[in-house]
């Protein structure tokens, strides 16, 4: 598997345009994809709320990189790291932000897609941990919503919920807060009260 840090996206953006200016062909040659190991190209950045820059690496056993249209397509075995989510699928397609960020503005994943968002907790504790199955996935960075369509099925800690229309749209927000349209089954589970008073004791 080749890892592709997305930030290689941009800055291979920049130089094929650049390039193009002066060398059509050259330009045309750089959008081929590339077989040089991910790891001596650097990741895509962005800014985040902190103003702190976000790292995204995209892992796949192909890449395709169309610099005038400022898209990126992977294919197989697809795997994103990302501190807002972690996906896998098999096909991703990236839409780089024009503003001067160049950041992530649209993810678009498509086959046995698999999703992870984590919920901090207010009081301080562990996060709630969001595990999301679909056929699609869309991220949008702007309002920072995944949304999961074909058949979509969400677990949050022990409850699941699941679609019941293929109709149905579930949609995990940046807090790990879920939001479904359409109809839907929720599994709601309990530990049993013996279990539930050990994890609850306190530690000696």
């Amino acid at each position: 598997m080749k890892k592709f840090l997305a930030p290689s996206i941009l800055i291979f953006m920049a130089t094929a345009t650049h390039i193009g200016a002066q060398n059509s062909a050259a330009a045309a040659e750089s959008t081929k994809p590339s077989a040089t190991p991910a790891q001596s190209q650097p990741a895509l950045l962005a800014k985040g709320a902190s103003d702190q820059p976000i790292k995204t690496e995209i892992y796949s056993d192909q890449a395709f990189f169309d610099t005038s249209k400022r898209i990126g397509t992977f294919t197989g075995h697809v795997k994103v790291n990302d501190p807002r989510f972690n996906i896998q699928s098999d096909k991703l397609t990236v839409f780089i932000q024009k503003n001067e960020n160049e950041g992530l503005e649209k993810a678009i994943a498509e086959g046995n897609v698999g999703v992870v968002r984590d919920r901090p907790d207010p009081k301080g504790g562990p996060p709630t941990r969001s595990v999301g199955l679909s056929r699609t996935a869309v991220y949008t960075a702007s309002d920072g919503n995944m949304e999961l369509t074909g058949d979509p099925r969400v677990q949050q800690g022990m409850n699941t919920h699941v679609a019941t229309s293929p109709n149905t749209v579930m949609i995990l927000n940046q807090d790990g807060q879920l939001v479904t349209k359409g109809p839907s089954r929720t599994e709601i589970r309990q530990q049993p009260q013996d279990e539930q008073a050990k994890n609850e004791a306190p530690k000696q």
